[in-house]
């Protein structure tokens, strides 16, 4: 399979230690404030590679995205839906396939991401994901605002 020839294509390099964490989501956890932190390490319209990390016990609801998407985990551990997912951990998520919901483990969760089209994603069960923060005492905070493109319209809804 070949990919598409670009007219100009390049070698692009950038060291996550020069780019600035942007909080994408946050919960009430009792008195604690838990969050997501991403760093955009590439950021086109068709490509999204960031870094995350996820604070201990935080959970998003089961999703899907608008193109195919890559985890792995670098450290932690999370549950995705019933898998438990440790350090080395791969999970491929094709486009119009949902997974989750998931939750951060004990020591939070550190992973690498890759959307090859647009990264929005939309939700696939609202509601068991609202039982899932009451059953565990958790409240979903309204979405921090975030820096995107120029090109890239924000859809989140807020709790």
């Amino acid at each position: 399979m070949n990919s598409p020839k670009r007219d100009n294509p390049q070698v692009k390099f950038r060291h996550a230690d020069d780019e600035t964490w942007q909080e994408v989501r946050a919960q009430q956890h009792d008195d604690r404030r838990v969050s997501i932190r991403e760093k955009w390490l590439e950021f086109t319209e068709d490509l999204l590679c960031l870094y995350a990390k996820w604070d201990p016990g935080m959970m998003v609801h089961k999703h899907g995205h608008n193109s195919d998407h890559i985890l792995f985990v670098l450290e932690g551990e999370m549950m995705c839906g019933d898998v438990r997912c440790t350090k080395g951990m791969h999970i491929t998520l094709e486009h119009g396939a949902s997974f989750g919901p998931f939750i951060a483990g004990p020591e939070g969760v550190e992973l690498f991401e890759i959307m090859m089209g647009d990264p929005r994603s939309w939700a696939a069960d609202p509601g068991a994901f609202k039982t899932l923060l009451k059953e565990r005492g958790a409240v979903q905070l309204p979405n921090p605002p975030i820096e995107l493109p120029d090109w890239l319209e924000d859809t989140r809804t807020n709790p």
